[in-house]
């Protein structure tokens, strides 16, 4: 079971970027979702999660800013991130919950990407 984030960069306050979570060793269908998201010297939160049936749920802090959704002919589940100000800069990480339903607990998630590095900066 692999995940491999990616689409992380630099972007100025108001912009937008789509971060990707490609998939490989199992269905990402089959399983929740979630990104993640880890600023420096603050705890790891749950910013978005999709469940198998494509039940979607949000943080507080990114609702009507981020969208997720998920491809499954790529296995991939993408987070549309607009809006952006400087707060939301961090490491985003997606994992593989081992639920099928929404789940924003750290510890239901078994199978976590490395991580790709959003910085939102002027």
């Amino acid at each position: 079971v692999q995940l491999q984030a990616s689409g992380g960069g630099l972007v100025q306050p108001g912009g937008s970027l789509r971060l990707s979570c490609a998939a490989s060793g199992f269905a990402l269908d089959y399983y929740a979702i979630a990104w993640f998201r880890q600023a420096p010297g603050k705890e790891r939160e749950a910013v978005s999660c999709i469940s198998s049936s494509e039940d979607t749920s949000y943080a507080d802090f990114v609702k009507g800013r981020f969208t997720i959704s998920r491809d499954d002919a790529k296995n991939t589940v993408y987070l549309q991130m607009n809006s952006l100000n400087p707060e939301d800069t961090a490491v985003y990480y997606c994992a593989q919950a081992s639920t099928t339903v929404v789940a924003v607990a750290r510890y239901e998630y078994a199978y976590w990407g490395q991580g790709t590095l959003v910085t939102v900066s002027s």
